[in-house]
């Protein structure tokens, strides 16, 4: 790969901005931001304006492209999805799959560690479910829940060991402590989330080594003020991690500046859309574990519902999320911006990723001034 020579637009670096700069790109990792007149040799890319930013990373997306994970979980469905998502200025994510047979678990491990070698923005996996609690069960099949057993952390600690970045969300009531304290300890990061529990169980959890929350608010025991529950633990402990769906839909607006006024633990707050299929489709209409899942437009975006009118995983896709965060969460562009690129690689420990420090990986994405995606790159490379 030769140098490339990206000029012309205000580059956010995932900490500030940088004026009349040039990003320097050499063997698919970021070499150097320079003055103009401090130029290496090589290809330029000029923009007219906008900004360059790391590629956006999505810990939670069960679908894209017309192709949702659960129903092929192969490495064609996840490159399918990957690229779905691209449009939208991803260039890493974790294809997610929802609660599910043992069968459809191990098809999903096996083809994550093909599709992550493949370095075309699959980024790990997550496994949502089945470990969750049916009280809290959302669009997910109670059915098919169950508690973690000794061999389930096993199977997680030879994924990670061949993945890389495998993420699981568990209810509090489906794991123990010390299997939390073992998975966490061989490398899996522990969400939790599609739970009941109480503020007390949660922390225990958080202090074993769980290191976030799925869907902050969403399927999950609320905030009291005599019983914190899940959501008042999740802001109050300083080490955890907070996903977020911001579309319109999900969580309130005014929930949401809340939590990010409220959340101990600076940076801990990071979008993800728990995006379907139909993001980067035209259909409006999907089968989710054998029901109807249905595209209902208006709002700031679309909302996905099945037929009693339960949310099921949403329409949005990432820069619509940092749009949103601008416009109705009193977010400065560059803090909706690490929202989706540096806090997220922070959380799932991809150090060299969401951000465009010397020797980062150079996966970008160009936005206008108005925060839409004209292009990404992979490691440098048009994508």
């Amino acid at each position: 790969m030769g140098r490339k020579i990206f000029l012309g637009a205000r580059i956010f670096d995932g900490e500030r901005f940088h004026d009349d700069k040039a990003l320097i790109v050499a063997g698919g990792r970021v070499e150097a931001i320079v003055a103009r007149n401090d130029l290496p040799e090589g290809e330029v890319v000029t923009f007219a304006g906008g900004v360059l930013s790391a590629g956006f990373i999505d810990a939670q997306v069960n679908g894209g492209a017309g192709r949702m994970l659960n129903d092929e979980p192969s490495v064609a469905s996840m490159d399918i999805i990957a690229g779905g998502h691209r449009p939208y200025g991803t260039t890493s994510l974790l294809p997610t799959l929802i609660t599910d047979t043992s069968e459809a678990s191990i098809a999903a491990i096996e083809a994550a560690k093909e599709a992550v070698k493949m370095n075309r923005g699959v980024a790990g996996l997550h496994l949502e479910g089945p470990h969750l609690a049916p009280a809290r069960k959302g669009a997910h099949l109670a059915e098919l829940m169950r508690p973690v057993e000794d061999r389930d952390v096993k199977a997680f600690i030879r994924a990670r060991e061949a993945i890389g970045t495998l993420l699981v969300t568990m209810a509090a009531e489906q794991v123990t402590v010390a299997q939390v304290r073992e998975l966490a300890e061989a490398g899996v990061t522990v969400s939790i989330g599609h739970s009941d529990c109480s503020s007390e169980a949660a922390e225990e959890r958080f202090d074993a080594g769980a290191r976030g929350v799925t869907h902050l608010f969403n399927a999950m025991s609320q905030l009291g003020h005599r019983a914190p529950g899940l959501v008042g633990a999740a802001i109050d402990h300083p080490s955890t991690w907070c996903g977020i769906i911001a579309d319109g839909h999900h969580v309130d607006p005014k929930a949401l500046r809340t939590a990010l006024r409220a959340k101990r633990g600076e940076g801990k707050l990071f979008f993800v859309t728990d995006a379907m299929s139909l993001v980067g489709s035209e259909k409006d209409s999907f089968t989710l574990n054998g029901r109807t899942v249905r595209r209902e437009r208006g709002g700031f975006c679309s909302k996905l519902v099945l037929s009693d009118g339960t949310l099921a995983g949403s329409d949005v896709d990432m820069i619509s999320t940092i749009r949103y965060g601008v416009t109705y969460l009193d977010l400065t562009l560059a803090e909706a911006l690490r929202m989706a690129t540096l806090y997220p690689a922070r959380f799932l420990r991809l150090g060299d990723r969401g951000h465009l420090s010397p020797g980062a990986r150079a996966d970008l994405v160009h936005l206008t001034d108005a925060l839409a995606v004209t292009a990404t790159w992979l490691s440098g490379e048009a994508a």
